[in-house]
């Protein structure tokens, strides 16, 4: 099978060494893509094309899997699957078209459309009639019709080869990857981080991700699931890294110490300093994030100004002003909105009364008895991970029996892992039953020093938090603990 690959609009009106370069890269990155599939696929640079072909034997589901990658590789404007020809007369040209469009035509309306570059003793209009002539002599179609026909016939005539087009489909445009700086992507796993890192890297950039991680091993192992979706399915011809920082303890400090109306700003300015340090680690110039303006409290703009205050690197925002139902959309059609819906929300992050202009002076002052320690830990703590080569978590791990069991002879005791403030609020009480208040952030680190001969089941409201410790704590190697769920 062959494929002739079609640039991106603005690849073709760069300058002429400019458009080499990109048209070698894509080049490249397509080979990198198509011989993990199939070895003997061979790429070749025709300037205005890349001509992609596979060996006379290979299998559909081959080039189906062919296919699939062509649509998905930054850079391809579409690409036609052709049969090609020996350059010979009109007849020959009649011939060859035929033998690719005969049943097709049948009982349709039809035209012929022909490109030609090269030198020729013919125009392509002077093709288009031949060959438009001999189709609706030779096969059963309803006649040529010139405007809205049923079906468009193709031809490409470049030097001395005509290429019959199959089939036309569409690629994902923009720049060949690699051909732009490389920046450090911001995840969480939800719809909007892996939209902007998407949009990234459909602009030719190659994006290593960051991910603070807030849930332990469950909630680590489902973000790491949707970005290794995203790069196998559109990056995987650059390798990168996956940067996993522990911010449990920051995220303590923050809510022991910072007035509840600053924590989401003071949150977010943690985890650019830390991103700041990790990108300056690995000589990564930008980072990305997927905050569009006034979706959440911290994403106004008095509150991106004092977040970006911390940090000297270049921050790109790509859906800064783009509405959420269509980056739900922008999910939906590259197929990360099936992870993201099961993403589990960090609940206990969000501040109850979030201030969605916080003066800077206010944000300075809230940050004044912060143990900086704490935050030099986590980043000293970032464990990078080839993306390929990623450890994950079993499902048998992650699926753990998180109910308390039913012919244990321990003893059960609650305990509400929510924010003081939320158990003052609804006060969790339940007859004849003990019940510890452990905020979340505190649970990590106090929970060894419990009876470990006691079974505890964790609470808060929405379940999302108590089962994400558990399964952080069982992944420690307490076997003493599960989930509370109230009727």
């Amino acid at each position: 099978m062959l494929y002739t690959i079609k640039l991106h609009p603005e690849i073709t009106i760069k300058t002429k060494p400019v458009r080499q370069l990109m048209t070698k890269s894509l080049a490249q990155n397509t080979r990198n893509v198509l011989r993990r599939i199939h070895p003997d696929v061979t790429v070749r640079n025709d300037w205005d094309s890349i001509l992609v072909r596979t060996p006379d034997a290979t299998e559909d589901r081959i080039n189906e899997a062919i296919e699939e990658a062509l649509e998905c590789i930054p850079g391809i404007a579409f690409y036609n699957a052709v049969v090609d020809f020996p350059l010979g007369d009109f007849d020959d040209m009649v011939r060859d078209t035929l033998s690719v469009w005969r049943e097709d035509l049948a009982g349709k309306t039809f035209c012929v459309r022909v490109k030609r570059s090269g030198h020729h003793d013919f125009s392509s209009v002077d093709a288009e009639r031949y060959v438009g002539g001999g189709l609706n002599k030779f096969t059963d179609a309803a006649g040529v019709r010139l405007k809205h026909p049923e079906v468009e016939v193709k031809l490409e005539i470049k030097r001395n080869r005509v290429y019959v087009v199959k089939q036309r489909r569409r690629g994902m445009g923009g720049y060949p990857l690699g051909t732009q700086e490389t920046v450090l992507s911001l995840v969480s796993g939800g719809f909007d981080s892996t939209v902007a890192a998407y949009q990234m890297l459909r602009r030719g950039v190659k994006s290593h991700f960051l991910f603070f991680n807030l849930g332990g091993a469950a909630h680590e192992n489902g973000v790491k699931e949707v970005i290794y979706y995203l790069w196998k399915k559109f990056g995987s011809s650059h390798k990168v890294n996956f940067v996993s920082v522990p911010f449990e303890g920051v995220v303590e400090e923050i809510l022991s110490k910072v007035e509840d109306r600053y924590m989401g700003v003071v949150l977010k300015r943690m985890m650019m300093r830390a991103a700041e340090q990790v990108a300056t680690y690995q000589r990564i110039p930008a980072l990305v994030t997927g905050e569009a303006i006034a979706q959440v409290s911290s994403q106004t703009l008095p509150n991106l100004s004092h977040i970006d205050d911390v940090t000297d690197s270049l921050v790109i925002r790509p859906l800064i002003v783009t509405d959420k139902p269509e980056i739900i959309d922008i999910a939906r059609n590259i197929g990360t909105a099936t992870f993201a819906e099961r993403m589990p929300e960090y609940c206990g992050v969000i501040s109850r009364k979030p201030n969605a202009a916080c003066k800077r002076v206010d944000v300075e002052a809230a940050e004044t008895d912060f143990d900086w320690a704490v935050l030099e830990q986590a980043v000293e703590a970032a464990k990078t991970e080839a993306i390929d080569e990623m450890t994950w978590v079993s499902q048998d791990d992650l699926e753990a029996d998180l109910d308390a069991p039913a012919d244990s002879d321990r003893p059960v005791t609650v305990i509400d892992v929510r924010h003081p403030t939320e158990a003052e609020v609804s006060p969790l009480e339940l007859a004849g039953q003990e019940v510890l208040q452990i905020p979340f952030y505190s649970l990590n680190r106090r929970f060894g020093g419990l009876d470990p001969d006691v079974h505890y089941l964790l609470y808060c409201d929405k379940g999302v938090m108590s089962k994400l410790h558990a399964l952080h704590l069982k992944d420690a190697g307490f076997d003493n603990v599960g989930v509370y769920h109230r009727d």
